[in-house]
């Protein structure tokens, strides 16, 4: 958010996408002739009106049924309207509280979009770290609960998987298996493979037969 305009976007992993974005045009600088008070006046009826816009366009953005839909917020800007959406009463509270820091980016637009993401790298880090301890302590006290609501290794997980039994699904990232679907025209039959890598070769894990 720049004296220029604003952009909305959202970062998901390592795939970043820009949601909305739009321009601003906000008097520069008082010109002779011109009454300074009115400058003035209009000056800051006009920035009132754009902070006004960007807080009004993060709800429809951000927020589903009532609540946010993004774990955090970051603030980014070359000016100091990033800080003044952040002290605005227009700024929804519940937005307000998911700001993760305030940023200063030297370009507007993408690349602007960019560099924020950049400069806020070990914020972003420290979120995912405590989703994922949240959700490991989760399945942990599954476990030590005997709850039965638990299941791993590949062979329990793809046969809870095909039953829709599945409601949370935690993956290695470095997992190196891949599952193959096959039909088989007669007798007409589906079959899936899954298969792991030992030793830069693919070994059958798992065969069923439907």
């Amino acid at each position: 958010m720049d004296g220029n305009g604003c952009l909305f976007g959202t970062l998901c992993g390592n795939t970043r996408q820009v949601l909305q974005k739009f321009t601003v045009d906000l008097p520069k600088a008082w010109e002779r002739g011109q009454s300074a008070l009115r400058f003035a006046r209009l000056r800051m009826e006009k920035r009132h009106n754009y902070v006004r816009k960007v807080a009004e366009t993060a709800v429809q953005l951000f927020i589903t049924n009532d609540k946010p839909n993004v774990t955090g917020l970051i603030l980014a800007g070359s000016a100091d309207f990033k800080s003044e959406l952040s002290g605005s009463d227009m700024f929804d509270p519940r937005l307000q509280s998911k700001v993760l820091k305030l940023v200063d980016v030297s370009y507007g637009g993408e690349n602007g979009f960019n560099q924020a993401i950049e400069l806020s790298q070990e914020c972003l880090a420290n979120v995912k770290f405590i989703q994922e301890k949240k959700l490991i302590g989760k399945y942990f006290d599954e476990i030590s609960q005997d709850t039965g609501k638990y299941c791993f290794g590949v062979d329990d997980t793809m046969k809870a998987l095909d039953m829709g039994a599945v409601e949370t699904l935690i993956v290695w990232e470095n997992l190196d298996v891949i599952r193959i679907k096959l039909k088989i025209i007669k007798p007409k039959k589906k079959s899936f493979i899954t298969l792991s890598r030992t030793k830069n070769k693919m070994q059958p894990f798992l065969w069923t037969v439907v």
